[in-house]
């Protein structure tokens, strides 16, 4: 019988459309399906991202017939551990391309190499793998139009045949004790793995859940995309950035679903999934920028330090701004774990532009609270908004956000939803309750709302309707502001 191979399932949770299933049978007809619990990826990743992900795991594990062995520690150390304890013929994963992952990937390759087993990198989380596209000079890619025609021009391939039967699944249970073993049943028993059942309410986990949410968008919603998709009152877009987050759908098997639709719906849902994977290019060429500005033009940028700026950050993610739209967005991002991506535009300009404060200290709170969080999309996304990213928006786009809110939320069905207290307004008036007399002191008997608390109706702090604040900055005013400091660094 042959040696077995392993599986190591990271953000792949799928069995259908995984190439590294079959470059694991080119080498055995057995496998050994493991995740590893690295406490690198959970200690900085908020509840909403473990809970989903636990919940994946799950999903996966029942898919496997309750055989996905989890393991808790180093990679580095316990993959190799596990490849000697079952002398296993060779370990496969999809490749990484983020920072962290690369180093890792790197590390267990050359471990595993002392002993004489491969690593075998098979694909990728994209449609085009970062790196694999670049400009006539032979460059990177800087400018997201120029990198989208290549990104067509490169097509992507068809996806991959494979089910849970592609490989004969070794039964963990039937393996002699290994350290760090754990079934998923028991993912409970660590420290902030679980359900977080009194947290955000997070959309079904699973392969099944994002095949079903994809299925039902591309029939039923599909047109009117791209005239619809910037309306966050509206259930318009795929919210497949979960499951995307962590493969529990391939970007390619929404792509080939696409491949003979000429419409423009089509064509602009095509043209989200590359700046997912121009910004991950990005990453991959410039790590630095998972912490830095894009453009070093901005380390000089002046921001505002001090007991106001950080009680006006406070007031920004807890959603008590006294502006409505900015205030809808930060409870959705607490009440769900996610946000509409035209309000995180909004959301992140008002905190960069409004209240001057650095790009990170935002995309480290989004990266706390967002099930989706994705550290290229979201640094790069927020960099795009502040202005030193690549493609960055011009420095004197600073978004309004009354008007965005009138714009985007035109009957005012978003703001009601998230921010109770304007219920008593109708239609797009909500977003100047100001003009109404509607504004009151910052917070109300109750008190502030803590940021870790899942906003949803009827929560302490936002019932009474007097409790809704007047706008803590006048955005005319720091609009000026924030071009002046624009100006200094031109």
């Amino acid at each position: 019988m042959p040696d077995p191979a392993i599986v190591w399932f990271r953000r792949d949770l799928r069995l259908t459309d995984l190439p590294a299933l079959l470059a694991a049978r080119d080498r055995s007809t057995r496998a050994l399906a493991v995740f590893v619990l690295d406490d690198a990826l959970l200690r900085p990743a908020g509840s909403p991202r473990i809970a989903f992900l636990a919940g994946c795991l799950r999903a996966l594990d029942a898919d496997l017939g309750g055989r996905l062995l989890l393991l808790h520690g180093d990679p580095v150390e316990v993959i190799p551990q596990l490849a000697h304890s079952i002398n296993a013929d060779s370990v496969h994963v999809s490749a990484d391309f983020g920072p962290y992952g690369t180093q890792r990937d790197d590390a267990v390759q050359a471990s595993l190499a002392a002993a004489g087993v491969p690593l075998i990198r098979t694909g990728s989380p994209y449609a085009v793998t970062p790196g694999r596209i670049s400009t006539k000079a032979g460059t990177p890619y800087k400018v997201f139009t120029s990198y989208r025609r290549g990104w067509l021009d490169h097509g992507w391939r068809s996806p991959a045949a494979t089910t849970a039967d592609s490989l004969a699944w070794l039964d963990p249970a039937e393996l002699p004790p290994l350290a760090g073993a754990l079934r998923c049943s028991a993912l409970g028993a660590l420290p902030g793995i679980g359900d977080e059942r009194d947290g955000p309410a997070l959309p079904p986990p699973g392969e099944a859940a994002a095949l079903r949410r994809w299925r039902t968008f591309r029939d039923e919603r599909l047109t009117g995309y791209d005239t619809h998709r910037d309306r966050p009152d509206r259930d318009a877009t795929t919210r497949l950035s979960p499951h995307l987050k962590f493969g529990c759908i391939h970007p390619r098997t929404v792509l080939h679903d696409l491949r003979e639709s000429p419409s423009s719906a089509a064509s602009v849902l095509r043209s989200e999934l590359a700046w997912r994977d121009f910004y991950a290019d990005v990453l991959f060429h410039r790590p630095d920028t998972a912490r830095r500005n894009y453009n070093p033009r901005f380390d000089a940028m002046r921001y505002d330090a001090g007991p106001d700026a950080e009680a006006a950050f406070d007031s920004w993610r807890e959603g008590r701004t006294g502006y409505p739209i900015v205030d809808a967005g930060m409870r959705q991002l607490l009440g769900e774990g996610w946000m509409h991506n035209r309000v995180r535009m909004i959301t992140a300009s008002f905190l960069t532009k409004d209240l001057h404060l650095p790009w990170w200290r935002g995309a480290r709170h989004f990266m706390k609270h967002l099930v989706d969080g994705d550290l290229a999309s979201n640094q790069h996304g927020w960099q795009w908004t502040a202005g030193c990213g690549t493609d960055a928006a011009p420095y004197f786009r600073v978004f309004n956000p009354v008007t965005q809110g009138e714009r985007f939320d035109p009957d005012g069905d978003y703001v009601r939803r998230w921010v109770p207290e304007l219920r008593h307004i109708d239609g797009k008036a909500v977003h100047r309750p100001w003009a109404r007399g509607a504004a009151a002191p910052l917070f109300s008997v109750n008190g502030p709302v803590s940021a870790d608390m899942p906003v949803s109706v009827g929560t302490p702090g936002y019932a009474d309707t007097s409790a809704y604040p007047s706008p803590i900055v006048d955005h005319a005013e720091e609009r000026v502001v924030a071009l002046a400091r624009f100006g200094e660094i031109r």
